[in-house]
């Protein structure tokens, strides 16, 4: 039996970002644009309302707050004063809804996006559709530097998502979640990204050939796939996992926020399956944080399409204490 995490706050719209900042546990509900701050008790302080609903976040070294706006098609800037401005523009480099972000300790915000309008495809079509050739497009991570300007364009990734510096943060590890891997890629001393280089492949490498094939192989693997989406089915597969937020495990691991199904995987490099903790809906963030370091926290919701996630009101947060052999070395900031 997998470890199970439990329900902690309930009713949110879909909550993303999960971020450890000044001994509290924050997030966004991506559905109704606002920021949430939680000490772990109580109820959560609502931090902020972004316009063009609230993506990714992090802090500049100052400690005032950056928070993605998706559909606006930038990153907001907190000043002190509660006020948002427009730290960096990403108009020109967008091809999709903004999305998660990763700031470093110098300042410096990585800032993924769809690429595409992933919401606006899979309501007509099924999510295995979007393999047919030449399947999804490659879309760029965008770095700014601590006062907001490019800084440069990493090479074309399959929808960036989830990000974080490992250990020696000379490299940034990436989950690509319609690749269904996780690429780490170079950081150059000026910030830029060099080439990407595959890490943790999370499908297995017949099924993805036989997934993008071009032929009726591909044809018949992609309805299969489509009838197998299925939450009832889904639910009982080990395998793929499409990695959406991602963070710092034990000895150079990362956990999976996996938004396939119900969990979350610490994965080694190569891809070995090292842990799984169950969650009660499909995951988009996950943390190992909380006052003593040792919870693995987990973004869940019903839903990921933002329309029916507000009229839902079902995401919740979970957590799960970790045995010692499963937590990072140190809590992630």
């Amino acid at each position: 039996m997998r470890p199970r995490a439990t329900v902690v706050l309930d009713g949110f719209g879909v909550l993303e970002s999960l971020r450890w900042h000044d001994d509290a546990l924050w997030f966004c509900d991506l559905a109704h644009g606002t920021v949430h701050r939680w000490d772990t008790r109580g109820e959560p302080e609502t931090v902020a309302e972004v316009p063009g609903r609230a993506g990714g976040l992090g802090w500049l070294p100052d400690g005032r707050m950056l928070v993605v706006s998706m559909d606006g098609h930038c990153v907001y800037r907190r000043e002190r004063d509660g006020s948002l401005v427009v730290h960096a523009d990403l108009k020109e480099i967008a091809g999709g809804p903004v999305n998660d972000m990763f700031v470093d300790r110098r300042g410096r915000a990585y800032v993924g996006n769809f690429g595409f309008d992933y919401h606006g495809f899979v309501r007509r079509r099924p999510n295995s559709m979007l393999y047919a050739p030449p399947g999804p497009p490659g879309t760029s991570l965008a770095c700014f530097s601590p006062t907001g300007e490019l800084l440069g364009l990493s090479e074309p990734l399959v929808f960036p998502n989830g990000m974080f510096l490992l250990d020696d943060e000379s490299t940034l590890l990436v989950a690509e979640t319609l690749a269904m891997r996780l690429t780490a890629l170079p950081v150059l001393p000026d910030g830029r990204l060099g080439p990407p280089r595959p890490w943790a492949p999370l499908i297995p490498s017949a099924l993805w050939k036989s997934l993008n094939h071009p032929g009726s192989l591909g044809r018949i693997t992609r309805r299969v796939s489509a009838l197998l989406d299925h939450r009832a089915i889904a639910e009982r597969s080990a395998s793929p996992i499409a990695p959406d937020g991602i963070a710092p495990g034990r000895d150079g691991t990362a956990w999976v926020a996996n938004a396939l199904r119900g969990e979350c995987v610490r994965v080694g490099p190569g891809g070995t399956i090292l842990d799984r903790v169950a969650t009660s809906q499909r995951t988009l963030s996950c943390l190992v944080a909380g006052p003593d370091g040792d919870t693995l926290y987990a973004a869940t919701t019903p839903t990921d399409d933002p329309v029916e996630a507000a009229r839902l009101g079902g995401s919740r947060l979970e957590a799960y204490v970790l045995p010692s052999s499963s937590r990072p070395s140190s809590a992630s900031a």
